[in-house]
């Protein structure tokens, strides 16, 4: 039997979901609770984060970017293992694409396909009465999703929470927990998120402190009785290995690759053996695959440019090998990386790609992606789904039909042309792959 679940969700981006669904996951896993976290839409940070509080891996559940199946799996392997599950949202509750219901990429897709009630966050401040009207139009806007209850974010004064909890009594909702205004309460952050869990100072005290206010401020005994739901049991498909001996890079500079990902590559029989390129490691010459995840290579544009047994050996196992590299490792793959202060240094010259920090632009969104040629990602044609989220701009040519990786679109299915490079056997996209074939 599937354990009962919470989504923490919130009407809109930076009211305090990661601080609340942190701190309660902490608290509850202190109490001897079973806790598994999962983390709805694509982000590669937040999951770490969940792992580090609750001490259990926690996957991304995605209804745009995965099949039903898919969906329905991984959700399935958190609940068998847990006494509960918490789900913590992305941006607002309701915001997701254009698409059919419940393949939209929105939290509620995933409240109402495994009945999770949500707890929803406000963050009150410049509010007091007016904060109800918001979470009661929340209550209303889909009648699939249960809103369990509110927790109020940022309150300013025993005066201002009077206030707040008078307009939540008026709407019918009921007020599981207050958490005062606290700068202390805020995790770090850099441009694409909270600064990585294994970078974060002291990130065991700070767990502690979110769930010592989770203990005094919000009633977790009734917030636990809100859980509910069930998720289908039955595994589905789990995402292919590109190779069956799999070398990861794995530092500061390159992290960013799904659990799901990793763990269905270990499904099928794969190993996965890290390497640091910051400690100036190449890929291991035994291995038959090399994958370069996302991260922070602009951040260490210096030392990697250094690192001439990695550069070296990347070559070297790329004559021989497939290489596979996706953002950040798509930029390391290519001539040269700008950093943000101006600063150009050479890359491993694989790909014809030169990339710049310095000249900042957002790129955010799901990609659809058609294979322009057999590779390690599935053949000519096949279909993928990832998600593009970075503010480098790419300065070099756009790729021709001869080396690019895949003609792509948003979700909506806007042709956005030819995206990435394959050069023999290397390939990169600035689009992280989450999910094949989600028809």
């Amino acid at each position: 039997m599937s354990a009962p679940g919470l989504l923490v969700a919130a009407p809109r981006s930076s009211s305090g979901k990661t601080t609340v669904a942190l701190a309660v996951m902490r608290a509850l896993t202190r109490r001897g609770l079973r806790v598994r976290a999962a983390k709805c839409g694509p982000d590669y940070i937040d999951p770490a984060f969940h792992h580090a509080a609750t001490g259990r891996p926690s996957f991304n559940l995605d209804s745009f970017a995965m099949a039903p199946r898919l969906l329905d799996a991984l959700a399935s392997e958190t609940a068998a293992a847990a006494d509960l599950v918490i789900a913590e949202g992305s941006m607002g509750l309701f915001d997701g694409v254009r698409a059919a219901e419940s393949r939209t990429g929105a939290n509620a897709d995933i409240a109402a396909r495994y009945g999770w009630p949500v707890v929803l966050v406000v963050d009150v401040s410049g509010a007091a009465q007016s904060a109800a009207a918001v979470a009661l139009g929340c209550r209303l806007y889909d009648p699939r999703v249960t809103i369990a209850g509110v927790i109020l974010n940022k309150v300013a004064s025993a005066r201002h929470r009077r206030l707040v909890e008078a307009g939540m009594e008026r709407a019918g909702l009921p007020v599981l927990g207050v958490l005062m205004r606290d700068a202390q309460l805020v995790l770090p952050e850099r441009h694409l998120g909270l600064v990585q869990a294994g970078e974060t100072a002291d990130l065991a005290a700070r767990l502690d402190r979110l769930a010592d206010l989770a203990e005094a401020g919000i009633d977790l005994d009734a917030l636990v009785a809100c859980a509910g739901g069930t998720v289908p049991d039955g595994a589905g498909p789990m995402p292919s290995p590109p190779g069956q001996r799999i070398a990861v890079a794995r530092d500061a500079a390159f992290s960013f690759l799904y659990p799901h990902l990793e763990t269905g590559w270990r499904r099928a029989g794969a190993e996965l053996v890290p390497f640091s390129p910051l400690a100036d490691e190449p890929p291991p010459v035994d291995c038959d695959v090399c994958w370069l995840p996302g991260g922070y290579p602009e951040l260490h544009a210096g030392r990697l440019a250094g690192a001439e047994r990695f550069l070296d050996g990347l070559r070297s196992f790329a004559r021989a090998h497939p290489v596979h590299g996706e953002c950040g490792g798509y930029m390391v793959l290519g001539r040269a990386l700008e950093d943000a202060d101006g600063a150009t240094y050479p890359m491993a010259g694989l790909l014809p790609v030169e990339t710049s920090y310095r000249r900042r632009k957002l790129h955010l969104g799901y990609r659809v992606a058609r294979l322009c040629d057999d590779g390690i990602l599935g053949p000519a044609g096949a279909r993928l789904i990832g998600h593009e989220f970075h503010y480098a701009s790419e300065l070099s040519a756009a790729p021709s039909d001869r080396e690019a990786l895949a003609r792509v679109t948003d979700a909506e299915g806007v042709d956005l042309g030819l995206a990435g490079h394959r050069v023999g056997t290397v390939t990169g996209s600035f689009f992280h792959l989450v999910a094949a074939d989600p028809g």
